[in-house]
């Protein structure tokens, strides 16, 4: 066996060139014994290639994308939007072209040039403008999961399309037919007329580990096939959108055009498709989002299945255990979903779920955070079982709930019912607040509980209600909910205090009702 004779800061320099510092994981055989002034150490040659024990070696970054990139394509989709035209001279590029329009001066219908405008289709002065449609162009990814044309994408990638042209990397162009798209989980799928197409092999998040490397496939900016590399950040990711999804977060740099396209681990398989970054610019600043690719892999068998997909639902609104919501509960630790409100005649109310309840289980699962709550729900199905494991008063409390369907608007539909406060004499549209903008309300210090109004007619809106307001109490009888609001209402007199919420601030409005 050949060797050389290296000083130690040769060898150094070989440590970090074979791995063994900061590198691949490969090894080299060096003496065993240390001394003060180290002579020249005998290294083995043939050993520099061979992997340290234990050690990892990076991925083939080269090889997965060797096998993988044919499968992966380039979406362009063509569309249409309703812009109104400018009545200025100016071009529709106006952030406010709407307030403008109706800022100016108006002409008098019987003004007799209005007539003359109108025939000829001239706006006049101060005229409000038919929309027109503006032809709008989008740039996404995808990648390939049967050979006969089923390709993956983003929900909002092919969302208002009305043509979608998929580009493979050998230059053929197809025509896509959109077969469904699913904007609570922003997973699409397309259909293009083509066979012994190449595939992706597709993986699964479970034995995905944090800091293990991943990569990403897509067109950024058009750029087509473009490859960038990182590590997964974190997993089950809940993100402020009320998301169903339990993100994958890496350090992947994604782009617009990245949208769509896959993420790939270091055996080659794909374990997510790319969705979203977390950016204050536009552009990538280190933070980004994949949907696991089982849960895009649900819905697409729903999609190629029925041309729909269908989500469970649970009926409450949930918001973050803290510290302190973990002391005044006797909680060991501040985890879990504290249910703020239940809806009324929801799969929730019937399992004898109450607002106070911290959701800590479902079948089995824990739930950490608020988010992991709507996640798992989002992904079961309507009609399914679910033992929920809840802590209420300092006692654990086990309970089951057949979860309903999401898209049954029947729940809403009651909670909107504002015929007897909204055409009434309060003149108010109310609605429930939101997950999210009951988290906003928490984090900025409000009161997390209310109704926000939709519109104001009549008294209200003469007392200087608005919309978007949130109506917290009126007479000092909390309106948490419908119900509340006509309790209140039927006990009122010829007027009203109501106490809402506006830009974070609460102001009580007297409402005259005549």
């Amino acid at each position: 066996m050949n060797t050389v004779a290296i000083t130690p800061r040769r060898l150094l320099l070989a440590l970090v060139a074979a791995g063994v510092i900061g590198g691949t994981g490969a090894g080299i055989v060096v003496g065993h014994h240390a001394q003060a002034n180290p002579a020249p150490v005998a290294l083995a040659t043939p050993a520099i290639q061979a992997a340290a024990p234990g050690a990892a070696a990076l991925p083939s970054f080269a090889q997965i994308t060797a096998q993988n990139g044919p499968a992966v394509v380039n979406i362009s989709v063509t569309g249409s939007t309703k812009t109104a035209m400018a009545d200025d001279g100016e071009d529709d590029d106006d952030p406010q072209p709407a307030a403008r329009q109706h800022g100016g001066p108006r002409m008098d219908p019987n003004d007799p040039f209005y007539e003359f405008f109108r025939q000829f289709g001239i706006p006049a002065p101060g005229m409000q403008q038919a929309p027109r449609n503006v032809p709008t162009h989008g740039l996404g990814s995808g990648f390939i999961v049967s050979p006969d044309g089923l390709v993956l994408t983003n929900a909002h990638v092919v969302k208002g399309a009305s043509e979608v042209v998929v580009k493979l990397t050998d230059r053929r162009e197809f025509r896509a037919k959109v077969l469904g798209a699913d904007a609570k989980t922003d997973v699409a799928v397309l259909k293009i007329n083509a066979k012994n197409l190449p595939t992706v092999r597709l993986g699964n998040t479970r034995d995905l580990q944090v800091g293990e490397w991943v990569l990403a496939i897509g067109s950024p900016f058009g750029f087509e096939n473009s490859v960038t590399a990182g590590v997964v950040s974190a997993k089950g990711r809940s993100l402020p959108d009320d998301s169903l999804v339990p993100f994958i977060q890496t350090d992947v740099a994604v782009n617009p055009g990245n949208s769509g396209g896959p993420l790939f681990n270091a055996r080659g398989e794909v374990v997510g498709i790319n969705s979203q970054i977390y950016s204050r610019s536009g552009g990538y600043q280190g933070v980004s989002f994949s949907i696991p690719i089982e849960l895009a892999s649900k819905i697409k068998d729903q999609i190629v299945a029925t041309g729909k997909v269908r989500h469970a639902q649970l009926g409450v609104a949930v918001q973050e255990v803290n510290q302190a919501f973990a002391e005044s509960f006797a909680l060991d630790k501040p985890e879990g979903a504290l249910v703020a409100s239940v809806s009324p005649g929801s799969p929730a109310e019937k399992a004898g779920l109450q607002p106070g309840d911290v959701i800590r289980q479902m079948d089995g699962q824990p739930i950490v955070a608020s988010g992991d709550l709507p996640a798992w729900v989002g992904q079961a199905q309507p009609g399914q079982q679910a033992k929920l494991s809840v802590w209420r008063q300092g006692k654990p409390v086990e309970l089951t709930a057949t979860l309903g369907d999401a898209s049954d608007k029947s729940s809403a539909k009651q909670a909107r019912n504002d015929d007897a406060v909204g055409k009434g004499r309060l003149g108010l549209s109310l609605r429930p607040l939101e997950p999210q903008e009951r988290r906003e309300m928490s984090a900025n210090g409000g009161v997390a509980d209310g109704l926000v109004i939709e519109q104001a007619r009549g008294p209200a809106a003469a007392a200087g209600v608005q919309p978007g307001d949130v109506l917290l109490a009126i007479n000092g009888a909390p309106a948490k909910n419908i119900e509340q609001v006509r309790a209140a209402m039927a006990k009122a007199g010829k007027s009203v205090a109501l106490l809402i919420e506006r830009d974070g601030n609460k102001i009580f409005v007297p409402v005259r009702l005549g």
